[in-house]
């Protein structure tokens, strides 16, 4: 498939935008237009020897790949989208990761969730590419279930490869947001448990970020995560996360079924410091590679300001 090639507007790597329109798009099944049930002549509204773009993803078509149980990211990014101006022609475009049991609440329980998540993905892509996306949203933070950078960036190379399409990822979008902002030390808010706070911990500090504090909700099943309400998050961040002495550059959220941008718009006026949502922080990552530079509102001051 022809496309273009840019240049992402944060990794500064060449990326291939495969084009979505080549001609004839949409393609007409003879004997063309029919008024009730007969052919219509000389209806030339549709040219053959163009591609009409998708009329609502004209400018970009991500596609979005999230675990089955995940409630909260595709409702959050377009909430974010369609609360600012810029981004018209700008489609989501979902397919989910089965992950037929869920529960957390044991070790072995992680250990199972992470074999039904990477094996599920395959399916997932072939799912996603039906609708041809020119780019990848990879909505899982796979460090929960996976330990250090090394073993997070592996799986994810793979998809891409699979994919044959670029892709944003939590740890890049992560990386990028945080050196963005001049932030080091940091603290992690999660819905995970113990183990799944250590590998987050563990992946942000092989990614050069001194880890202060992790707070997490240790919710027992993935899809409970979206049930955490928002006066939790923001006591944990105030109480635990964001106080004198763990004197923190930025909080970090992790778990994309965990909302936080009202959060963080509620929080950073408040406490001097960036609240970073994953979900808003791949988004931000995406658009930026993607070459559309217009401020965000309502996700935080990185979407706003950067």
């Amino acid at each position: 498939m022809s496309g273009q090639v840019i240049v992402g507007g944060i990794s500064g790597k060449e990326i291939r935008i495969a084009d979505a329109n080549e001609p004839p798009m949409p393609e007409i099944a003879p004997p063309g237009l029919i008024l009730n049930g007969e052919p219509v002549a000389d209806f030339d509204a549709i040219d053959p020897g163009r591609g009409h773009p998708d009329v609502l993803s004209s400018q970009r078509k991500f596609g979005l790949l999230i675990p089955a149980t995940n409630t909260t990211m595709e409702s959050e990014l377009w909430g974010i989208l369609c609360a600012s101006s810029g981004f018209e022609g700008v489609g989501l475009h979902t397919a989910n990761v089965s992950t037929p049991r869920p529960n957390l609440r044991t070790a072995a329980d992680v250990l199972e969730y992470k074999r039904q998540f990477l094996e599920g993905l395959t399916a997932a892509v072939d799912q996603i590419l039906l609708a041809e996306p020119q780019y990848l949203i990879m909505g899982m933070s796979v460090e929960h279930i996976l330990r250090g950078i090394d073993e997070v960036r592996t799986p994810m190379a793979e998809v891409e490869r699979y994919a044959g399409l670029p892709m944003a990822t939590c740890h890049d979008a992560v990386l990028a947001a945080l050196e963005q902002l001049g932030a080091r030390r940091v603290g992690l808010l999660t819905p995970f448990e113990k183990h799944g706070n250590e590998n987050a911990a563990q992946m942000y500090s092989d990614l050069g970020f001194e880890v202060a504090a992790t707070v997490g909700f240790s919710c027992a099943n993935t899809l409970h995560i979206a049930h955490v309400p928002d006066s939790a998050k923001e006591r944990a961040i105030v109480e635990l996360l964001a106080t004198s002495e763990n004197k923190l550059d930025a909080v970090v959220q992790c778990g994309t079924n965990m909302s936080l941008s009202q959060v963080s718009e509620t929080l950073e006026p408040r406490l001097g410091i960036p609240i970073l949502g994953i979900n808003a922080m791949l988004l931000w990552y995406a658009l930026r590679e993607n070459g559309f530079s217009a401020p965000v509102s309502g996700a935080g001051l990185l979407l706003r300001e950067h």
